[in-house]
């Protein structure tokens, strides 16, 4: 199935979306979205004939976990209710911790890499297999990018996404600004990679733009896509046709004329680095359906050696923990500065009140509090426990800001048992109404 051009769809630039000419289809964060309803800008856009597919974030099918059984069927309702042919996911973990390594479970709050072994291989494509079951749609893999290396790694990214493909017959979702992003950051060839991979199992691409600092490209998504990154995308498009290409934006964004100019920009470099016509170039399969393969399980105790892995460096990477032997300490400390300005990022658009309460004093004091109490519930519980920490720890010397802040605690808080920070906070409360 073709796709065409498309631009990842955010609430944020809906009307920018819907006012563009020549897009064949969007993707929204399927996270993001309701199960049961879509929002009316979605809704316009396919009654236009406009394709949506759905993005997942979230399952960690990296992870050395299987898949929860609820995420899994939350991402196939959504993709009943959009009607979508593909669903898309990342090669990624998100969490670690939990039963297999008898230890807290943590959240990275954001994508971290797997490593590039035959046990975590093994687990990907066991995961895999379970999600291509649970879904209505075929399923396709998203290569991320990264600010470290795992160490001892024993394959490239290109061989280790031939075996998934092999092993899976999923198809891949190919972000060229993460192929980018892994040249400046890990020193990886990405014309290797695509020379690696088969392109003939791509099912779209994505095209986003980056900033880089201090040597390190962080791929920010709320930049104008860049040169070389536009190189990447001409290096594929001169192996293969891929069936869609996707401009992402995911903040700072841009009028709806910019975005239309990067989309055409897009265009122009696929135009120019088409092959001429009559040279071999690898053809994408014309149907996604995922072929009869032989199941492979995990080697023994694969499971096991991942997760303890995964959890030494998440752990090390938001819980403050000693980090494991042979990763580059300089750059744990970005990726964990990166992960809790990410935290903070998110948590100010989950809960917006909070920022406009706390003003300036916002971002510091999110940044405090991420240092020591790791992620562990989604950023909604984030968000609840950060004020409960600014309540319990003596609240803010502004009454009218405490007053508000208190507010919006009790508001959110629920029914539920009237621990020590409840009673904290109904005992400011108390204070501030002169009881």
């Amino acid at each position: 199935m073709r796709l065409g051009i498309g631009i990842g769809w955010r609430p944020e630039i809906a009307a920018e979306v819907e006012a563009l000419t020549g897009i064949d289809w969007v993707e929204a964060v399927a996270e993001n979205l309701c199960a049961d309803h879509l929002p009316d800008s979605l809704v316009r856009l396919r009654e236009r004939g406009v394709t949506v597919v759905p993005h997942g974030v979230s399952l960690g099918l990296g992870g050395a976990d299987r898949p929860d059984p609820e995420r899994l069927a939350g991402l196939a309702a959504r993709a009943e209710l959009l009607g979508t042919p593909l669903v898309t996911e990342h090669i990624a973990f998100v969490r670690a911790g939990g039963p297999l390594t008898a230890s807290p479970r943590l959240e990275a709050g954001h994508l971290l890499p797997v490593p590039r072994t035959r046990d975590a291989l093994d687990v990907l494509c066991e995961n895999v297999r379970i999600a291509q079951d649970a879904l209505p749609v075929p399923l396709a893999l998203e290569n991320i990018a990264a600010l470290i290396s795992w160490p001892d790694e024993e394959l490239t990214e290109g061989q280790f996404l031939a075996e998934l493909v092999e092993r899976t017959g999923v198809r891949l979702l190919i972000d060229v600004a993460n192929l980018h992003t892994n040249h400046v950051n890990r020193g990886e060839d990405p014309a290797k990679a695509l020379d690696e991979l088969p392109v003939e199992a791509i099912a779209y691409v994505h095209v986003a733009g980056g900033v880089e600092k201090d040597g390190v490209w962080h791929d920010t998504h709320a930049h104008p896509v860049s040169a070389p990154v536009l190189d990447v995308l001409a290096e594929l498009r001169s192996r293969v046709d891929p069936p869609g290409v996707l401009l992402e934006r995911d903040d700072a964004f841009p009028p709806g004329a910019e975005l239309a100019a990067e989309l055409e920009t897009i265009r122009g470099t696929l135009r120019s680095a088409a092959p001429v016509a009559g040279a071999h170039t690898g053809a994408p399969r014309g149907a996604l359906a995922r072929p009869a393969l032989p199941v492979r399980t995990p080697r023994p105790g694969a499971r096991d050696r991942t997760a303890v892995a995964q959890t030494a460096l998440l752990s090390a990477l938001v819980a403050g923990t000693p980090a494991p032997e042979g990763f580059d300490h300089r750059r744990l400390r970005v990726q964990s500065r990166a992960l809790a300005a990410k935290r903070a990022d998110v948590v100010a658009k989950v809960a917006p009140e909070l920022p406009e309460i706390l003003g300036d004093s916002y971002r510091p004091a999110f940044l405090s509090y991420a240092r020591s109490r790791p992620m562990n519930g989604g950023y909604r519980r984030d968000a609840m426990e950060f004020v409960e920490r600014i309540l319990v720890s003596g609240g803010l010397p502004d009454p009218v800001a405490q007053r508000r802040l208190t507010h919006w605690w009790e508001d959110r808080s629920g029914p539920r048992p009237p621990g020590r920070t409840t009673r904290l906070v109904r005992a400011a409360r108390a204070v501030l109404a002169g009881k």
